[in-house]
């Protein structure tokens, strides 16, 4: 086995880091403020389709079952119903805790 090892770049490290040479952090940019905003965003936005996703599946498994199809079960039609109903309840108790924060933030004097 042959392995050959790199020369440790010291100021590559401190780059990736988001470190200055001297080891103070770096002043975000722009684009860097960017990425986290749009990181929250598509990070909600993918909560909220796994949300509805799973809403769709069990609908699709409650509709298979009633039709009378044997590779559908009771049970996995009943767990499906149930993940989606918590997924739907959080979904809910974060939209409402995001309002009660925002209805806070106004109310608030300046």
């Amino acid at each position: 086995m042959d392995m050959k090892l790199k020369p440790f770049d010291f100021s590559q490290a401190v780059a990736r880091a988001g470190l200055s040479r001297d080891g103070m952090p770096l002043a975000k940019t722009r684009a860097s403020e960017d990425v986290d905003k749009a990181s929250f965003s598509s990070a909600m936005t993918d909560a909220l389709k796994a949300v509805s996703s799973q809403q769709l599946k069990a609908e699709h498994l409650q509709h298979e079952f009633q039709l009378g199809n044997p590779s559908v079960s009771l049970e996995d039609t009943m767990i499906a119903m149930q993940k989606s109903q918590i997924g739907f309840q959080a979904a809910l108790t974060v939209r409402n805790r995001f309002v009660q924060a925002y209805t806070d933030v106004m109310n608030m004097q300046v």
